[in-house]
């Protein structure tokens, strides 16, 4: 029998460490609370910090990052460890958290060791987790395959005991820190979003009555002086991607694994199930998170369900300010595909993931079995669907008036990942600094170190993830021509570093054009043999094109210049109307027109950037690029009249000078003066109207302007009789004056345009009018 002190010592000691924590707030105070965590834990077992983890390490979590409702809600005074760290830019405290928190530290091993024995078990905060996972938890009916669909919850789904209908998510030490170290950007950037503008109302579960009492969310702005040094959440990442997600040997993880007689199902297992537990974590609580399609429809068909969550998330842009934390993740990730790039065959990993399986084995059984994943090759598997609907996502769901830094800098992350090549370890290098360590990862040869450009090696990587380099640069160039008006520097810039990406080597324009005519070729198998090699790509990106692109496409009144179904082929290198390179010229002549209007000080350097611009387009398509059209003053000053009449006077948070759209105006960006839905409808609408009375541009000459008669007997006989001639007269008295309405609408170009009452003042007139009417009725019935 234990003594009494033996388990009461650890409990109030763990109780007092939980206060010290919780009343740390200045940098002294910190570095203090920090020292009694380590010293604790290194005078105590496992079985006795079981108390430390029960009781002060919840409280550990919500003063680091800054999850603490007690204090007082000050917005100027920053509240989480991570929050003060920056603040203070003090590196020897960021050292010192550092420490607390990194792989090989006290708390770390402590965290392993409570783990090993199973001790210790949390429930994670279901209104935190991804959006579509709590939905998905409202469903009972689909809790009970989540595990199956997702293999982030195996084993993780648990019935709650309590109230018996519903469920929860049950997770260990390490597990349950992972969970909150990922949701702190994401919480981070809901706050941001939310003292900024109000432009995700759509959302129906929203985080801001939470994050609203965290002063350290809405005081930590990143700034131009930000050091490295001090950006600890950054180097806590990359510590634990170095740490615990293997690169470039997957079985480095895995000792016993070349003995098959010595097989340990424990040693091969754990540490491959965490590296793939932390990274399917960081995927669906950055990447996918809001999206209304999480998972593959071939999954989700495969097990018969279908999750209903368009009518719900609907056209909602990813939380921003995760580009930074994605582009890190990416790239580390990427680093393994250039460890299966090595031969000079093309590898075909695109799909499901691949899992490296010797002879002919059911890799779902054989993960049944053995409990572990199997020797997974490359991580880029994992993140294909995922960052590919990252990114599409931003750019369709972006909303008028939303600031354009965050798009580039989700737009850094698509770079990166179609530059594979020029990713190396030495890119880590400040990172690793921070630590005291030596800047290098341990890769199979040291010529992967540094990086190198494009080269055939790299044909399977660019081939398996060909929709990033042809269809997504087309939802891009839409993009672009949306959002031309609002920063048109920018824009073009961001244009410029796609177009260098795509251009920067002969070789991969090549494959990339060989692709696409494999791609539309009616007769496969005839032709080169470089191109019949391509052929069996064709099928894979097919699947993919449908899939990847699952509900996700331009519509008409967004103002876009692509077409809804636009996305069932790619056309990148069409020569049609909708085809890149028509595309990019209408785009480079807008920017010229654009930049000529700002004539800025810095007009000179953009037009030398439309110059590189021509260039590369030129280099990309083979063509040289149309010379600009010049616009008649008498057309300009109508055009110019017209807009001046018609444009709203604020468009987000632009001013009416600043706003200047030069598409069909009617068809127009949806303003946030307008009622979204309703302005959709009533431009579908008007379209049905001039088509039919002629009034769509081009339509007027095609019309008869002779008038229609008909003959009415004389002879009337009968009421009857006499009411139809009156109807019939007043009928053809009110068509005629339609006709004639419509004749002098055709002869002067003009058109019906119902939009206007899509206005959110028209709306609220007409609703307050119906609600008067209703009222009054009702208290006019009351008094009778």
């Amino acid at each position: 029998m234990l003594p009494h002190s033996y388990t009461t010592d650890p409990q109030s000691k763990s109780q007092s460490l939980a206060s010290t924590i919780l009343t740390a707030s200045s940098p002294p105070q910190i570095s203090a609370a920090c020292t009694a965590v380590d010293s604790f834990l290194h005078h105590h077992n496992p079985d006795q910090s079981r108390h430390f983890f029960s009781i002060a390490f919840p409280t550990l979590i919500c003063k680091l990052f800054g999850f603490d409702e007690s204090s007082p809600q000050n917005p100027n005074s920053p509240n989480g460890w991570i929050d003060v760290v920056f603040a203070s830019n003090d590196r020897e405290l960021a050292s010192r958290v550092f420490n607390l928190l990194s792989p090989e530290s006290v708390l770390m091993h402590s965290i392993a060791a409570v783990d090993r024995q199973s001790l210790v078990k949390y429930v994670f905060p279901v209104e935190r987790l991804p959006e579509w996972v709590r939905f998905v938890l409202q469903r009972n009916r689909d809790c009970y395959v989540l595990p199956d669909l997702c293999s982030l919850f195996k084993g993780r789904v648990k019935e709650d005991s309590v109230k018996g209908t519903s469920f929860q998510i049950q997770l260990n030490v390490f597990e349950y820190y992972m969970f909150w170290f990922a949701y702190y950007p994401v919480c981070k950037g809901n706050s941001e979003n939310s003292s900024e503008s109000a432009v995700r109302k759509i959302r129906r579960f929203r985080l801001e009555n939470w994050t609203s009492s965290f002063p350290g969310f809405v005081s930590a702005k990143r700034g131009s002086e930000e050091k490295i040094e001090c950006n600890l959440y950054m180097r806590l990442l990359y510590a634990y991607l170095r740490a615990f997600v293997p690169i470039y040997d997957l079985t480095a993880h895995q000792p016993y694994r070349s003995s098959l007689l010595h097989y340990s199902t424990i040693y091969d297992g754990s540490a491959l199930l965490q590296a793939e537990f932390l990274v399917y974590t960081l995927i669906h609580f950055w990447i996918v998170d809001n999206d209304f399609s999480p998972l593959s429809a071939n999954v989700c068909k495969s097990f018969g369900v279908s999750f209903p969550l368009r009518s719900v998330l609907g056209e909602t842009p990813p939380t921003s300010g995760l580009g930074e934390v994605v582009k890190l993740f990416v790239k580390y990730l990427n680093l393994s595909a250039g460890g299966v790039t090595g031969g000079s065959d093309l590898v075909e990993y695109s799909g499901s993931p691949r899992w490296k399986v010797s002879g002919q084995v059911d890799v779902v059984k054989t993960r049944e079995v053995i409990g572990v994943s199997s020797c997974l090759v490359s991580w880029n598997s994992l993140i294909q669907r995922p960052v590919y609907r990252f990114i599409l996502r931003t750019f369709l769901f972006c909303p008028m008036g939303a600031s354009i830094k965050n798009v580039s800098h989700v737009l850094s992350v698509w770079i990166s990942y179609m530059e594979p090549w020029m990713v190396s370890s030495n890119d880590f290098s400040e990172l690793d600094a921070n630590e005291n360590k030596p800047a290098k990862i341990s890769t199979r040869e040291d010529s992967q170190s540094q990086a190198c450009g494009y080269s055939s090696s790299w044909q399977g990587y660019v081939l398996s993830n060909y929709l990033f380099y042809s269809s997504l640069v087309m939802h891009f160039i839409g993009f672009a021509h949306k959002f031309l008006h609002t920063d048109g520097e920018l824009i073009i810039q961001m244009v410029l570093k796609v177009i260098n990406v795509l251009t920067s080597s002969r070789e991969l324009i090549e494959l990339l054009k060989n692709m696409d005519t494999v791609f539309h070729s009616k007769q496969a198998g005839s032709g080169k043999s470089m191109l019949n090699n391509l052929c069996k790509f064709v099928p894979s990106i097919r699947e993919q094109l449908q899939d990847w692109e699952d509900g996700l496409c331009e519509s008409d009144a967004d103002g876009s210049f692509l077409h809804e179904n636009w996305n069932k082929d790619l056309r990148l290198f069409s020569d049609g109307e909708d085809g890149g390179q028509r595309l990019f010229q209408l785009f480079i002549l807008r920017a010229e027109s654009e930049l000529q209007a700002i004539s800025g000080d810095n007009l000179a350097n953009n037009l030398q950037c439309i110059d590189s611009l021509k260039a590369q387009v030129s280099c990309l398509f083979g063509s040289h690029i149309i010379k600009p059209m010049f616009v008649t003053p008498g057309v300009m000053e109508c055009q110019q009249s017209r807009d001046d009449i018609f444009k709203p006077r604020k468009v987000g948070s632009c001013t009416l000078t600043d706003v200047r759209y030069k598409g069909d105006w009617m068809k127009r960006p949806v303003s946030d003066d307008e009622v979204a839905w309703l302005a959709k409808l009533l431009v579908r609408m008007s379209d049905w109207l001039n088509e039919n009375l002629g009034l769509s541009p081009g339509e007027n000459n095609r019309l008869s302007s002779t008038w229609s008669y008909v003959e009415v007997s004389g002879d009337v006989c009968g009421p009857k009789e006499t009411m139809k001639m009156v109807l019939c007269s007043v009928g053809s008295w009110f068509l005629m004056w339609g006709m004639a309405i419509a004749g002098l609408m055709r002869k002067y170009g003009l058109r019906v345009n119902l939009r206007v009452l899509a206005s959110k003042k028209v709306v609220m007139v007409l609703v307050l009018s119906v609600l008067f009417c209703v009222l009054k009725r009702a208290l006019g019935f009351h008094r009778v």
